[in-house]
């Protein structure tokens, strides 16, 4: 069975706190949903601001393979009808193939928020999905508040949907809009108008039906594939769960579990695939920092720390894994910590290319653990780690050896502060003895370094650091506590981390900086 996926990551999702979107970014978005093949992209609320009013006007000329782009937009006025109401009007103007619009089912928003009576509720649904069909839309409609509507008036939650049915909506979808109906109350609730009132009578409800549900309980995703079970043609929700408050249901998760669990098709044959690089390149888009624990998408979903659980991994990669990462576009990592075993590195050392083998990695394991328990951190440093591998292999001669290095920071009347390192370094015998002034002494170290060993190892001219963090970790200790610093630095596309930790901060970044040159020479 196929069920639809209706994205509104371009309109609920951009009602997230710090979660926003231009015109452009939406239409870049749209772009790759369509990719995925969604069955309706959500543009937005035409008429409420000019980012939406731009996303319409230019969508109509985007050619769409698998998506319909739909308008978001409530019921018209209680005073009048749909002819001549604004909202109604902007729904029209942006000639979307699907109009979706949302109403009132709790009794408490129709008299409290509207102002209004029940009939005059029902009526308005009615007209205005009747209005929009008229002038040939497909209507979707949301029934705001369902569960909470449900339990306070189930009789008169079920007349809105009826309402829109005589309409004409196609679809009702059933909102948890407050987030916080539990699971075992969405099943009882399905199940009840799932069933015949009267045996000679059908269903309650007998129209395709949606799920539409919000995480304030952290139950979004289940609630979603709740629904489905109970018979739900679409599920609406964002990518990576974006959304007002605590969000939406996070279709990653929700498309991984139809199709990879509960055997329904969401997506064309092969585009499951592209989940991860999408649930990146939105939040990419948005310029936010992607959750890196997030179900299935995330950078960690298939990370491996515990050394019992890599060691059992090596033997079978379904030991400690639900599904093959592969199958969502993501893979299966690593990571090296104090709580590793002989495989995380055994693996590590694969992945890089490193020549070692069962007992040999054992010293790098014991200088890890005691390292970490100094201040060092390696989840995060993979070079460091490869090259503690790599100084394992037998015969390995490392390109450079550290002799001693000297740094100065001076302030000077007229001139300020400038910092100047001196760095003598062994190189096949070699003594090379050489000094650079820099903004900074870390920025001294690297140049001087690099002017010592740029003449012999020419591509260190491409190495660039792309960043550099310092984090104090025992701060009770004041100027003496120990610092751990982190550095990334790239080649071409190539990017890698290194770490060092002392409590002189110079130190510290020079552990760093000649890991991160050594790999870049070596193993990069």
């Amino acid at each position: 069975m196929n069920i639809q996926i209706y994205d509104t990551t371009l309109r609920d999702g951009t009602q997230s706190e710090g979660f926003t979107l231009s015109g452009v970014d939406k239409l870049r978005i749209a772009r790759r949903l369509d990719d995925l093949g969604v069955a309706f992209i959500e543009g937005g609320w035409p008429g409420s601001n000019p980012k939406d009013a731009e996303f319409f006007e230019r969508a109509r000329d985007m050619e769409f393979k698998h998506s319909l782009v739909a308008a978001f937009g409530s019921t018209c006025r209680v005073q009048g009808g749909p002819e001549g109401d604004a909202n109604i009007g902007a729904l029209l103007a942006s000639r979307t193939p699907v109009c979706t619009i949302f109403g009132k089912t709790w009794s408490l928003h129709v008299t409290e928020v509207l102002r209004t009576t029940l009939d005059d509720n029902l009526r308005i649904i009615e007209q205005s999905v009747a209005c929009l069909r008229e002038q040939g839309r497909r209507v979707i409609y949301d029934a705001e508040h369902f569960f909470d509507g449900y339990k306070a008036d189930s009789a008169y939650a079920l007349e809105t949907l009826q309402a829109a049915i005589r309409g004409g909506a196609e679809t009702v979808v059933l909102c948890d809009t407050n987030g916080g109906t539990l699971p075992w109350e969405v099943e009882r609730i399905l199940r009840e108008i799932s069933q015949p009132l009267e045996p000679d009578l059908g269903p309650v409800l007998a129209h395709p039906f949606g799920i539409h549900t919000h995480n304030d309980s952290e139950c979004a995703v289940i609630n979603s594939l709740i629904a489905v079970r109970a018979g739900a043609v679409q599920v609406q929700g964002t990518i990576n769960g974006v959304g007002e408050r605590c969000g939406n249901a996070n279709l990653c998760s929700v498309i991984a579990d139809l199709e990879l669990k509960m055997d329904y098709e969401c997506l064309p044959n092969g585009s499951l695939a592209r989940l991860t690089d999408l649930s990146y390149f939105v939040m990419e888009v948005a310029n936010v920092t992607p959750d890196e624990h997030l179900p299935f998408v995330g950078k960690s979903a298939f990370a491996h720390k515990g050394g019992v659980h890599v060691a059992a991994m090596r033997r079978s990669a379904r030991s400690y894994q639900h599904v093959e990462p592969e199958q969502v576009g993501n893979r299966m990592r690593v990571v090296v910590s104090d709580l590793s075993g002989r495989g995380n590195l055994l693996s590590k050392a694969e992945e890089h290319g490193v020549e070692v083998e069962g007992e040999e990695v054992l010293p790098v394991l014991n200088d890890i653990k005691e390292l970490e328990a100094r201040g060092f951190a390696f989840e995060a440093a993979e070079a460091s780690v490869a090259m503690m591998l790599k100084r394992q292999e037998y015969g390995y001669k490392p390109p450079f050896e550290l002799v001693d290095f000297f740094v100065n920071v001076e302030h000077r009347d007229g001139r300020g502060t400038f910092a100047e390192a001196t760095v003598k370094v062994r190189v096949d015998g070699e003594i090379l003895h050489t000094a650079a002034e820099g903004n900074g002494p870390v920025n001294a170290l690297d140049l001087a370094l690099r002017k010592a060993l740029q003449p012999i190892y020419p591509s260190i001219s491409a190495f660039h650091l792309a960043d550099y963090k310092v984090r104090i970790l025992d701060g009770e200790n004041g100027t003496e506590a120990i610092t751990r610093v982190l550095i990334d630095t790239q080649n071409g596309s190539k990017r890698w981390s290194t770490v060092g930790a002392s409590g002189n901060i110079i130190e510290a970044s020079w552990r760093a900086l000649a890991d991160s040159v050594e790999y870049g020479l070596v193993v990069a």
